[in-house]
């Protein structure tokens, strides 16, 4: 016996399914009539272990809370508080260390928020152990057994009935019209026929007609098996191990965020260690005194420098995003997976179930007279027959249409029922088709009705028929109805029926109905041809032991034409994400002729252009699939690491790939996508765990809902980065020019024995405290304000502060900054502009109050790149509100006598109040016409395109 039984017998050996059943019996020790002893299988479970998938260890919970703080900003804001806890102390360490409290507060606030958010323990490989806890039938020791399925063994001889989970990889020894329901292994959407027939030569998972599977199901037929491999040596387990290898990557707006505090980092200490320097040199500061106040002030400019809040902003809007797609039907489980969907430029789709409904429909009916179209898809009986889409007038065309699905319906072991107010199925999907068909047509229910079942003749895969015999209820005559493969129906037919009359197949029509076949499966249709015959006086005595012998001189009544309909709304969606930009592509286990006809009806790929599949994709090195991934958009018969392969390579073109699907074969892949998004209701809960978002819906109209809600939350984000840089760098910039042209301005000396600096510590603190939060917060809930979809996706390299970013950042902070100094220098006397004559405390307050009102004003600048902030003013009340508030508190630390104590601030009489908000509105102006630049610079490199375009 192997040491290791899914090896196949020893290190080099064939695979099983390359090997005979007796090779495998033989190799396990085991006899197919007795099964193992109870004592041997207890001996092989304590060998080789319970038939579980390994679980992850879980993670502790400080390990989950500690990883809430690993992020450079936080790793900035602890370096601001240890700044000034310093400060404190070395000031006296009187009162408590409010900066530090504060700061400290919002970092262990944006901890909170994202561990709630968080909280849910990614746990695929245990969602894989609950979806294959079942039990399993096994002969032991002679006896049949009802075991749990974690307890079979190599070796044990599985028992297959209809209803059955498959609890373990095994090699089929027996199969009698056995079928077996592999979407979520394989993503084929129609089960599987088993053989237990020996293959040969590269044969992909879908293919190995002799090997059965853990976690698929049994639909139809019985077989036995032995078993080859559990645990860990299945085919799921080995996607559970992909699964454990698959790594989260950062998003791109995490990497960004982390660029951006590794340079705030250093230019944070290299701008305070200049000013410091500036104002120890401009105003000979030589005390213990000054120097503590100058530290003060390099401290308070590099809090003021860093966007505190730009974290707990940050985990609020993306928290705000995630409840908004809830409510679209996007349920999303890490908050930074909403910025990469809106950085979609890939999605990779699952057929099956996705962009399907994966419920298998009759879509077409072809008889000798004719073809007619069934409307309607899914399960759900409604719908109309159609000839060139207008009703049948054909009489003997809706006759024979009728006497189709009647045979099928009657030849049958589905069940179709209504439950909840949807419709579902019991059995084979195929034969549940003809079920829903026939409630489409009238009169055939009826029909059906009119005959009881008294036989059976089951379908096996060597024959490709199916037969039952019908006995009429008043005038007692018996028929004998066979659905089946056309090809192999048709050999057996003496006769054709046209309309109520049975003419004799000849070669010409029987030639003919080959040809309506091929033409059906050319449009990729799955087919299925009905025949039957009745019996005379003289037979009769043939129907006591039905055999194959039986399926003879039958009368054929047309095929039909089965496919799983594309969800009627994914065509439209597709459409939406082509014109947002993003390239749609099909990945799916299914075969390629139906892979390529859906991809070409959603408008994924052009008419006619083929499935690759994935032995293709075997045979392919790097260079070649890299090639590829540039121009196919669909796969067909890939295995999980296929779509592993096209993911990464997706990935390595510079795509932000999203991957959805709902099968097992899907998790990997889902995993190692930028996003992973699974289907909520057709989706197995390994998907799910894997995942980063969950359709609640399955509907695939939800992703570009969902794509366009990440691009307006990326926008926004966009916008309160703008606003909080923009502003901070007003502050940077006020306090650096302010102490290097202290002396122009008439700063210098105007207040004796005081620093020369045009803002306070304190006030630099207040200006954080009041413009941040509020606006920025708002910013990140603003509506829309542009049509997002109609932009092309971020390249996986773009920056989110780019450089043209960067130019109005600076831009901005600078004109915040000259306005707030000249507006001292108006008050000051001695300055460049003459006629000052009051205080340092009033010019001083002025300048903080003009900085402050300015990047209020900033606020509607930011809410655009390029549109003006006049356009859809009012749309957001929030920011109205954050704004007034913070006008009405700069209000009160200028006018309230306590809080002039503490901020140093003077009050200001409404003449000053008015110099104040003019010199701050500069700001606005100068956006508008930076803005109108733009838009005009964009206007004509679009003309010049254009013109380009018409030569």
């Amino acid at each position: 016996m192997p040491t290791n039984p899914a090896s196949g017998g020893g290190t080099g050996a064939l695979p099983w399914h390359l090997r005979r059943a007796t090779e495998a019996l033989h190799a396990f020790g085991v006899d197919p009539e007795t099964g193992l002893h109870p004592a041997e299988a207890q001996q092989r479970l304590a060998r080789y272990g319970p038939n579980e998938l390994r679980a992850a260890p879980p993670v502790p919970l400080w390990r989950k809370i500690l990883r809430q703080f690993q992020d450079p900003l936080i790793y900035l804001l602890l370096a601001a508080i240890a700044i000034s806890v310093v400060a404190w102390a070395v000031e006296g360490a009187a009162g408590l260390p409010v900066d530090a409290l504060v700061i400290g507060a919002v970092v262990v606030f944006n901890g909170a928020l994202g561990f709630v958010q968080e909280n849910k323990a990614e746990s695929a490989v245990a969602a894989l152990r609950l979806m294959t806890a079942a039990t399993s039938t096994v002969l032991r020791n002679g006896d049949l057994a009802t075991v749990p399925a974690a307890a079979l063994v190599p070796g044990d001889i599985l028992v297959l009935n209809e209803g059955d989970s498959v609890g373990a990889d095994a090699r089929l020894i027996t199969a009698h019209s056995l079928g077996i329901a592999e979407s979520s292994l394989t993503g084929e959407s129609s089960p599987v026929f088993k053989d237990p027939g020996i293959l040969s030569g590269d044969v992909p998972l879908g293919d190995r007609l002799n090997m059965v599977y853990k976690g698929t199901a049994v639909v139809r037929g019985v077989g036995r098996a032995v078993v080859t491999g559990t645990a860990m040596d299945t085919e799921v387990g080995a996607i559970a191990g992909m699964l454990a290898s698959a790594e989260d990557a950062p998003t791109p707006l995490q990497q960004e965020i982390a660029g951006v505090s590794r340079w705030l980092g250093i230019a944070v200490v290299a701008i305070a260690a200049v000013v410091m320097a500036t104002v120890i040199i401009v105003n000979g500061v030589d005390t213990v005194g000054g120097l503590v106040s100058v530290l003060l002030l390099g401290v308070s400019l590099a809090v003021a420098a860093v966007p505190e809040g730009l974290p707990a902003i940050l985990s609020v809007v993306l928290a705000i995003g995630v409840q908004n797609m809830a409510k679209r039907k996007a349920v999303v489980k890490q908050l930074h997976s909403v910025e990469t969907l809106g950085s979609a430029s890939v999605i990779a789709s699952d057929k099956t179930g996705t962009l399907t409904r994966n419920e298998m429909t009759i879509c077409r009916i072809t008889t000798a007279s004719g073809e007619v179209e069934l409307t309607g898809a899914g399960y759900r009986p409604e719908g109309a027959v159609l000839q060139h889409g207008r009703q049948v007038q054909d009489p003997a065309l809706l006759q024979e249409a009728r006497m189709v699905l009647a045979g099928g319906s009657f030849a049958n072991n589905a069940q179709l029922r209504e439950h909840d107010g949807g419709w579902e199925i019991q059995g084979d999907p195929t034969e549940a088709s003809f079920l829903v068909a026939a409630r489409k047509l009238a009169g055939v229910a009826d029909r059906v009705g009119e005959f009881d079942r008294k036989g059976e003749i089951p379908f096996t895969s060597e024959r490709k028929l199916m037969s039952a015999l019908a006995r009429h209820r008043e005038i007692g005559t018996v028929s004998l109805v066979t659905k089946g493969a056309p090809d192999v129906l048709l050999d057996r037919c003496t006769g054709l029926q046209v309309g109520g009359q049975v003419v004799p197949m000849g070669p010409a029509r029987r030639a003919k109905a080959l040809r309506d076949v091929e033409e059906l499966s050319a449009q990729a249709f799955r087919t299925l041809g009905v025949a039957y015959r009745t019996y005379t006086e003289a037979d009769l005595s043939e129907t006591e032991v039905l055999d194959e012998a039986d399926e003879a001189t039958l009368v054929y009544l047309g095929v039909v034409g089965i496919l799983d309909p594309p969800r009627a709304e994914a065509a439209a969606a597709v459409a939406e994400a082509r014109r947002a930009g993003i390239r749609v592509v099909m990945i799916t286990g299914d075969h390629p002729l139906s892979a390529a006809r859906i991809a070409a009806d959603l408008g994924i790929a052009r008419p006619g252009e083929r499935a690759v599949t994935g032995a293709e994709l075997d045979g392919l090195d790097g260079a070649g699939l890299q090639a590829l991934a540039r121009t196919a958009s669909v796969y067909a018969r890939v295995a999980p690491q296929n779509k592993l392969q096209i993911v990464s390579a997706l990935q390595a073109q510079g795509n932000v790939v999203a991957m959805t699907g709902d099968g097992v074969n899907d998790a990997p892949a889902l995993k190692t996508a930028d996003i992973g998004i699974a289907m909520g209701v057709a989706g197995t809960e390994v998907t799910k765990e894997a995942s980063n978002m969950i359709l609640a819906d399955d509907n695939f109209a939800t992703i570009v809902s969902a794509v366009r809600q990440g691009r307006v939350i990326f926008e926004n984000i966009e916008k309160f980065l703008r606003y909080l840089l923009s502003s901070n760098m007003g502050e940077v910039f006020t306090v650096f020019l302010g102490v290097v042209f202290a002396g122009a301005m008439g700063l210098a000396g105007a207040g004796a024995g005081e620093l020369a600096v045009p803002l306070l510590a304190t006030q630099i603190l207040w200006i954080n405290l009041v413009t941040d939060s509020g606006p920025a917060l708002a910013m990140g809930i603003d509506p829309e304000t542009d049509d997002v979809m109609a932009r092309q996706p971020r390249r996986r390299g773009d920056r989110i502060l780019g450089a043209r970013m960067w130019r109005g950042i600076l831009s901005i902070g600078l004109v915040m900054a000259v306005a707030s100094l000249l507006t001292i220098d108006i008050f000051l006397p001695g300055g460049l502009v003459p006629g000052g004559s009051d205080s340092l405390d009033v010019a001083r307050t002025a300048g903080f109050t003009t900085l402050v009102f300015a990047q209020l004003f900033n606020a509607f600048n930011s809410r655009s790149e390029a549109s003006s902030a006049f356009r859809r003013l009012f749309v957001n009340k929030w920011l109205w509100g954050s704004v007034l508030l913070a006008a009405a508190l700069q209000v009160a630390v200028v006018e309230v006598p306590f809080l002039q104590l503490a901020f140093g601030t003077a009050s200001l009489d409404p003449g000053q109040w008015a110099v104040c908000v003019a010199m701050a509105s500069a700001v606005l102006w100068f956006a508008e016409l930076r803005k109108a630049a733009l838009r005009l610079g964009a206007r004509r490199r679009s003309g010049v395109a254009g013109a380009g375009s018409l030569a």
